[in-house]
């Protein structure tokens, strides 16, 4: 095997260095980095196939990882806190003692890099930040769960993602709502803002002064430090008739987007299964990959979160304003979906359903022309009400609570499963549209 090129970085390296030197053979030391953001440049130049850092370089987080793995470089942390070395384990990083003999740390730096190509050749050098959806199988094809602490199958819960195309179609409308209807009836409900785009969740609930709980989620899930204590201190505790419902909120200004990154994301998912019933994403309106929108393919996207969460889903909605604009829309955007998440099944619902818009008979109309233009059927219909929608938003809560009766209040509870008249339900009832 030939000579492996690595860098170093970290104070702990130093003597690291000397002894892998005298090794004479396996790996060599090419460059030693005095920044994280030099070792990065280094790796991205190509000259290193592995790096080594000392855990007090700076933060070490799943994003440098993956930046690391994106230019086909392995990384390997030195570390002998028992906290530290636990949050790398969480993250999925190797490490190993700064007491490691230099032929074994040499034997290890050399599994490290041939499981990387290993990759590489299973998936193709693609950039995992370039192709959100890459995080994912790269974690697969390590023997990797997408969080280690994944609660066992019976006590997990569902992820649904409320998507629809641009142009408000009703994609927070609906997600509060399904969100509210199951907390109501009973289960433990999170409702996680990942829109970052236009964000209303917090808007919509009357709770504009409050910081990104989504943001500081996926910051601690980067670190590798959340957990469900971290995970309930991120979010907001909302009264919903009675009941409890925990809101992750959006960021608070669009360019803080870069706040939630897809791998992170994917671990906030995990981690919220084993914490409520039903985990209900609002997502943001593109699924365009969008690397080729960048000279830097190892520039993070805009688009990962919601790609993220539509892989997660496992129950997606489709919403499209039901009008002459907002059919073909939705048409064009399902089939964008179908080419950025193979195998998604979206629920499709027509929102805002009025005659004025579609002619008298507006669900029967809707459905010919669905089934002459649009893939699949229509699985619900949702009316155009209004005075209620707008009560709910001068309320700042949910419809089951300003327009109890309202039509658009009992097609959503229908739609949840939760009978528009039914305050409480067993906990166990994880219906929120889990179809």
């Amino acid at each position: 095997m030939s000579t492996i090129p690595i860098v170093t970085s970290g104070t702990g390296t130093a003597e690291l260095v000397q002894g892998l030197e005298r090794l004479q053979g396996p790996v060599t030391v090419i460059r030693r980095c005095g920044e994280l953001t030099e070792l990065i440049a280094a790796c991205q130049s190509g000259m290193a196939r592995a790096a080594i850092v000392d855990d007090d370089a700076g933060e070490l987080t799943a994003s440098l990882a993956e930046r690391l793995a994106a230019s086909g470089v392995a990384l390997v942390v030195l570390a002998d806190d028992e906290e530290s070395r636990a949050r790398l384990e969480t993250l999925g990083i190797q490490h190993a003692p700064r007491s490691l003999e230099s032929s074994a740390l040499a034997a290890l730096v050399a599994e490290a890099v041939a499981g990387q190509e290993e990759l590489f050749t299973a998936r193709g050098s693609a950039s995992s930040l370039a192709d959100p959806a890459e995080i994912l199988r790269r974690w697969e094809l390590a023997g990797h769960e997408a969080e280690p602490a994944e609660p066992p199958p019976d006590t997990r819960g569902t992820v649904v993602a409320v998507w629809g195309p641009a142009g408000a179609p009703g994609r927070t409308t609906l997600a509060l709502n399904l969100a509210a209807e199951a907390a109501a009836a009973g289960s433990r409900v999170l409702l996680i803002d990942a829109d970052t785009y236009a964000p209303s969740i917090a808007a919509a609930l009357g709770l504009t002064g409050e910081s990104a709980g989504v943001a500081q989620a996926c910051r601690l899930a980067d670190q590798g430090l959340l957990d469900p204590a971290s995970l309930t201190g991120a979010g907001l505790s909302v009264d919903i008739k009675g009941q409890r419902m925990m809101v992750l909120t959006g960021i608070t200004r669009s360019d803080r987007w870069l706040e939630i990154r897809g791998s992170a994301l994917a671990r906030v998912l995990e981690q919220s299964r084993g914490a409520a019933d039903i985990i209900v994403v609002d997502c943001g309106f593109s699924v365009e990959a969008d690397e080729e929108l960048s000279f830097d393919t190892m520039a993070p996207r805009r688009n990962a979160a919601t790609l993220i969460a539509l892989e997660h889903a496992d129950t997606i909605y489709a919403v499209g304003a039901a009008d002459p604009v907002g059919v073909p829309r939705l048409v064009r955007a399902l089939g964008e979906l179908e080419t950025a998440v193979p195998g998604a099944a979206p629920l499709v619902v027509l929102n805002k359903v009025r005659r004025s818009a579609a002619g008298r008979g507006p669900e029967r109309q809707l459905s010919q022309a669905w089934e002459r233009y649009g893939p699949g059927k229509i699985d619900a219909f949702l009316p155009a009400d209004w005075d209620a929608a707008d009560a709910a938003l001068l309320a700042g809560a949910a419809l089951l609570e300003a327009a109890p009766a309202s039509s658009l209040r009992t097609a959503i509870a229908a739609l949840a499963n939760v009978p528009a008249g039914t305050r409480r339900r067993n906990r166990r009832s994880r219906k929120a549209g889990a179809k």
